[in-house]
């Protein structure tokens, strides 16, 4: 599906609606197309612990996602296909 730009954000993800404010329920959906499944509860905790969760804005102190940031957040979470742990990782490993 093409967005009203006429590009795509990946596989039937429009980048139409950018600046579309999405709800902590609609965020957590949204996460889901990129294989990140994060409960409304655990975005919130992410947010008021500082623990790197996605960017929000407050509307009369509720949050809401910009859909925009809500997927350039969502993509740097993803890895390049790993073959194996990274050097750092292996020498943490005992056993």
């Amino acid at each position: 599906m093409i967005g009203e730009t006429g590009t795509e954000a990946g596989p039937g993800i429009p980048t139409c609606g950018d600046e579309d404010l999405l709800t902590r329920a609609e965020a957590s959906a949204f996460l889901a197309q990129f294989g990140i499944r994060l409960k409304p509860s655990t975005l919130a905790r992410l947010w008021s612990t500082g623990g790197g969760g996605p960017p929000c804005r407050h509307v009369r102190s509720r949050p809401h996602y910009p859909r925009g940031l809500l997927r350039e957040w969502a993509r740097s979470q993803i890895t390049d296909i790993r073959t194996a742990a990274p050097p750092a990782a292996r020498g943490r490993r005992r056993g």
